[in-house]
């Protein structure tokens, strides 16, 4: 999952960062309304958590901005600004949900996950082979034994099974799995790809995980 969060408290900011990259999202940070809607127009995001006092433009300014170009991107809107009045108008303006400062990380990342049940129709058991993926408990079974993933290995994996017998490439997988941070001459892709390779198919007959030369990696069941 990436992420877009718009709040010019930094260390509001750098809380929701930390939180919901030690659940496996990928997080970018502004700071500043008036890259917001541009950031969000370019980039694949899966949800935009947007305050609503921002310099340069407001949070009601950038909502509507990304709902002329993004319709149907998720956005979250975070603010203390807790009347009734803002919240009906942040909403009228396009925001799919509105949440109110202070909050907890936790009530935060559970709207996030309703968000993008409710945005598309998404499969909340993934299956390939003996391999399953709740990504509601965010569990990993193969073979009905429990495999622990770090948090990215596991956002790596639900990428890759979402994609399932489709090969995606390398730039498709730092847009959806790492941060705009991301080392571009790095090799931290295909160090999570072989440590992921290593608690998903090492001890099994049929390996999952496949790379594609010349395009980048495809999980897939080769008996289908």
């Amino acid at each position: 999952m990436r992420l877009l969060v718009v709040e010019d408290d930094r260390k509001v900011a750098a809380f929701i960062q930390d939180g919901l990259e030690q659940e496996g999202a990928a997080v970018d940070i502004l700071h500043d309304g008036r890259e917001a809607a541009a950031q969000a127009a370019v980039i694949d995001y899966d949800a935009v958590v947007l305050d609503l006092m921002l310099p340069g433009r407001s949070g009601f300014q950038v909502l509507r901005d990304i709902r002329l170009r993004k319709p149907s991107l998720p956005v979250l809107m975070l603010t203390a600004r807790d009347s009734v009045e803002d919240r009906v108008t942040g909403l009228d303006a396009g925001a799919d949900d509105y949440m109110i400062k202070p909050f907890a990380l936790a009530e935060l990342s559970a709207r996030l996950r309703a968000l993008l049940r409710r945005g598309a129709p998404r499969e909340n058991v993934l299956r390939v082979a003996d391999l399953e993926v709740d990504t509601v408990r965010r569990t990993v079974h193969r073979a009905g034994r429990r495999i622990d993933l770090r948090p990215k290995e596991y956002s790596l994996l639900e990428y890759l099974m979402r994609n399932v017998a489709r090969p995606v490439t390398r730039s498709m997988i730092v847009d959806h799995v790492w941060d705009i941070h991301f080392d571009s001459v790095s090799n931290v892709v295909e160090v999570h790809v072989n440590s992921l390779r290593a608690k998903v198919d090492r001890g099994f007959d049929t390996p999952l995980i496949h790379t594609v030369r010349g395009v980048g990696y495809m999980l897939a069941d080769q008996a289908t």
